[in-house]
């Protein structure tokens, strides 16, 4: 059954529920998530989810579940990681401005791994750690250059981008690690970008690996650990036709062109490859706006609720569940919020839409109510549940 299909069949729970809200579709989470056990599994690979993607309860409870560990930015997602369980030896911390409190934090927690992305963060993780007693274990996050082929806002591996060493830092970085005496090297970490379609970014960054993973062991050292990040894409034209991204290509491009060593291990950092799909966000129009040169279709859902069609231009299908007109009309569909930029798309073609019309924004589990704000002084976000709604009468 296709992802419309059921949200259709909800449509008359949704018109009990005020709006807006997100709705979760469980059942496609948890059979993405089987998907992404099955083939990481199949190359022996670890999976660490991207907290920052989504850290609804429900969601982060069925993730947990397959035994993923967690990957985080911030010290907050450190302890909403801990506070769902997800083991702490399994936890990667990643990000730019790691704060000394943040540091200290994870270092109490006895994470998995700091991926360091400067030289000054090596030296104050060092230093943080030894006021501690303790050694940290680190990553070393290497910019390899490549290009993602994605938004420039969401592309992470040029030199030209915050994240990361460059190439011209690596010797200087060598006599750091053996200088420091509070740190454990485990391996280099990766990540170029989001929502990549283009699996041969993959292999580019593959080849990149191989050559750094060259460089550490030309100087002795060991590297039990890759960590080659994340940023496989969802596909936001086609969500019900392809609503599970093709796991078994991905997993297979890296275990082809990776050189890895013996006893070494292949760690991954997926966000919205793994909850893109599974949620929308449910909408009532407010009024339909004669404009100029276009109609207006405004919802209650604002770019508070969906902030990434207005930062990024980003695409969502939208979709009419109430309307069952045959005529299209071309609309421009708009939030409530005092910006300009407060629009979900323009020119959208949907069936005549009317007052209380209930409108779906599709494939937005990932960066959708993560991202979410109280701007205009708007209420929080609600989210529901595919299994919870039967129970409502």
């Amino acid at each position: 059954m296709k992802q419309l299909d059921g949200l259709t069949n909800y449509l008359e729970k949704f018109n009990s529920i005020p709006t807006p809200f997100y709705f979760y579709d469980v059942e496609l989470l948890i059979k993405t998530l089987k998907e992404v056990k099955i083939w990481s599994n199949k190359y022996h690979f670890h999976i660490h989810y991207a907290l920052k993607a989504n850290v609804n309860d429900r969601i982060l409870t069925e993730i947990k579940n397959l035994d993923f560990g967690a990957d985080c930015v911030s010290g907050n997602e450190i302890k909403k990681a801990i506070q769902t369980n997800f083991a702490s030896d399994k936890i990667a911390f990643a990000g730019v401005g790691k704060t000394d409190l943040e540091i200290l934090y994870a270092l109490d927690q006895n994470i998995f791994c700091f991926n360091v992305e400067s030289i000054p963060e090596l030296e104050i993780i060092n230093q943080l750690a030894e006021q501690k007693n303790k050694i940290a274990p680190i990553a070393i996050r290497i910019n390899p250059n490549v290009n993602a082929n994605t938004h420039k806002y969401i592309t992470t591996g040029l030199e030209e981008n915050k994240f990361g060493l460059n190439h011209w830092e690596l010797n200087e970085v060598c006599e750091k690690i053996k200088s420091l005496k509070n740190i454990q090297f485990l391996g280099l970490h990766f990540h170029v970008g989001s929502q990549i379609m283009d699996l041969s970014v993959f292999k580019n960054l593959c080849t990149r690996i191989n050559e750094f993973q060259q460089f550490f062991i030309e100087r002795n050292f060991q590297l039990p650990i890759l960590n080659v990040g994340g940023g496989l894409g969802i596909d936001y034209q086609n969500p019900d036709e392809k609503s599970i991204p093709n796991f078994e290509l991905y997993f297979s491009v890296f275990d082809k062109f990776i050189e890895k060593i013996p006893n070494q291990k292949i760690h991954f950092e997926l966000g919205r490859s793994l909850v893109g799909q599974c949620g929308s966000l449910i909408s009532r129009i407010i009024y339909i706006k004669k404009g100029l040169k276009t109609n207006f279709a405004i919802l209650d859902a604002g770019m508070t609720e969906l902030l990434r069609p207005a930062l990024y231009q980003a695409y969502h299908k939208i979709e009419n569940l109430s309307s069952k007109k045959a005529e299209n009309f071309i609309y421009d569909v708009v939030g409530p919020i005092c910006e300009s930029s407060d629009c979900f798309g323009k020119s959208v073609i949907l069936p005549e839409s009317k007052r209380n019309d209930l409108i779906a924004i599709r494939s937005a589990g990932a960066y959708g109510e993560v991202m979410s704000s109280r701007y205009n002084l708007r209420d929080e976000t609600i989210s529901y549940y595919s299994e919870d709604l039967i129970k409502i009468k």
